[in-house]
């Protein structure tokens, strides 16, 4: 049987293609050799669960293994202590047996107080002839419940102990837990008595900073592996930096780009074919879970919504601030990245889902006049720009040109996106160029009917600025060997002349179809 990508649950290098991770697990052994307690926190469907399985095939040799999952506890079993104790060891007795049998009989009698589980765990350690090393994967929805945390305070005070007495098997040698969230912000009391006394039950984790996205030389290692199986006579090195492009590495992204090409665009590995998986998981009609958690995370935390739509569409950089819990947030759902200490949505087809959920959200309200009839602008099945751009400039003057220029370097950006959402829908779609994604410009990619479009967005800036903006546009048509490129530039000030009709002009070489509005 051959293998397959995977998008669902752990990946098994048995029966799934998968990336060639060495490099990461070997980071995360330098955790673990040196007894460190650590939190895995990704978002979800970041590898997490796979990396654990990785690693307890990696280390079984040299440590004793435990993994477990709290995903199977339920809201009973945190209504009190014993049931809470009893229900982790019975978990633990599972996952132990399948190593060792004659160990899982220690666990025979029941802890039925931390006071006790912190010596069967001691007296555990002490018996087993090589370093336990234990990890716990889905803590999220733990995370919350006094049980947990005083858990984690046991674990605390026994590595605190180890530390003191030098004795490094006296407790778990190494304790790694995997979760959305980070549990080193979690709180704890420290005495019932003292309200406003609070104290990390795992303040003694180390800092996590293994980068757990795949990169374009991690990538082409599974295509190699498929490749080997079905000599499709891809470019693998493009492939990968393609599929890179759209994704930034993000492991779900990437397994899905190569699932859908696989299973569903008739093997073509082409450039054609990652832009064509990437529509068809854009455009589907049945969002998966990671897009779904992405929607709810604008939707339930307005604060955060409206960080979200700040990095999206205001014309000014958000630059980066360690203690910004919007940032924060959005770090911890991997929904941003810090590049070059300013705020970017994490990757390509994430800026695409995010810019259609505000998008849509205006044409449900106050921009319902922005809705296009497609049927107009494509003929042939082929997108027809010039008149994309002459009709948005005229619609804009028509019905926003009261609108200050305050108004426009917030919103004009989200308004050409309004206006070009329904008419490429479902057949097209766009991105921004992340080398673009600044104060002055924005470099949108609209790919349609096999042809690619290049509309360079400005605010106006002056005429030195306007002139620039050919400049760069001009160079970028030339690195994607397109001959013409559109320039929409942005202008409500009262001195500036306003284009009644955008024209055609020429420079360095490339038509440039420029609109001012």
């Amino acid at each position: 049987m051959k293998k397959r990508f995977n998008t669902t649950g752990s990946c098994n290098p048995a029966q799934h293609y998968m990336v060639d991770t060495s490099r990461k697990l070997a980071q995360i052994e330098e955790y673990i050799e040196e007894g460190s307690y650590f939190t895995i926190n990704r978002a979800r469907q970041f590898g997490k669960t796979t990396t654990m399985d990785s690693l307890f095939r990696l280390l079984s040799d040299k440590y004793f293994m435990i993994k477990i999952s709290f995903e199977g506890l339920g809201e009973d079993d945190y209504r009190e202590g014993r049931l809470f104790l009893a229900e982790f060891q019975k978990i633990l007795v599972k996952k132990i047996k399948t190593v060792s049998p004659d160990l899982a009989d220690f666990w025979k009698t029941p802890a039925l107080s931390f006071g006790d589980l912190s010596q069967k765990v001691y007296d555990f350690c002490k018996l087993v002839n090589k370093p336990v090393v234990l990890m716990i994967d889905e803590v999220d929805k733990s995370q919350n419940n006094q049980l947990f945390l005083d858990l984690l305070g046991m674990f605390r005070n026994l590595y605190l102990e180890r530390s003191e007495s030098g004795d490094m098997t006296s407790t778990f040698h190494s304790v790694l837990l995997a979760g959305v969230y980070d549990v080193k912000n979690l709180k704890i009391k420290l005495r019932p008595d003292e309200e406003r006394k609070y104290n990390s039950p795992w303040n003694i984790a180390a800092d996590f900073n293994v980068d757990m996205t795949f990169h374009p030389d991690e990538i082409i290692t599974m295509l190699n592996e498929y490749e080997a199986d079905y000599h499709t006579g891809m470019d693998k090195e493009f492939v990968s930096n393609e599929i890179y492009k759209y994704t930034s590495g993000y492991p779900f992204l990437v397994s899905k780009i190569c699932e859908l090409i696989d299973r569903k665009l008739e093997k073509d590995w082409s450039e054609r074919g990652v832009q064509e998986a990437v529509k068809l998981m854009l455009n589907n009609t049945e969002p998966n879970t990671l897009f779904k958690s992405i929607g709810q995370n604008l939707l339930n935390n307005k604060d955060f919504n409206d960080f979200m739509r700040s990095v999206s569409f205001d014309s000014k950089e958000y630059p980066f601030s360690a203690i910004d819990p919007m940032i924060e947030l959005g770090l911890t759902f991997s929904i941003i990245k810090i590049e070059n200490n300013k705020v970017r949505i994490h990757n390509l087809i994430f800026e695409d889902l995010i810019y259609n959920f505000y998008v849509l959200e205006e044409l449900r309200g106050k921009y319902t006049s922005l809705r296009q009839n497609s049927s107009v602008y494509i003929q042939n099945g082929k997108l027809n720009m010039p008149y994309v751009i002459e009709r948005f400039q005229s619609l804009i003057h028509n019905e926003y040109r009261k609108e200050d220029n305050e108004f426009l370097e917030r919103q004009g950006r989200l308004l050409f996106l309004c206006f070009l959402k329904p008419i490429v829908n479902g057949t097209g779609f766009y991105y921004v160029e992340p080398e673009t994604r600044d104060g002055g410009r924005m470099d949108l990619v609209v790919s349609f009917g096999g042809e690619e479009f290049v509309i360079e967005l400005k605010i106006w800036r002056g005429e030195k600025y306007e002139v620039e903006g050919k400049v760069q546009l001009a160079e970028y048509l030339k690195t994607r060997g397109l001959s013409e490129g559109y320039l929409v530039t942005f202008s409500f000030l009262k001195n500036k002349t306003v284009q009644e009709e955008p024209e055609w002009v020429e420079h360095d070489g490339k038509r440039i179809y420029e609109a001012v509005i």
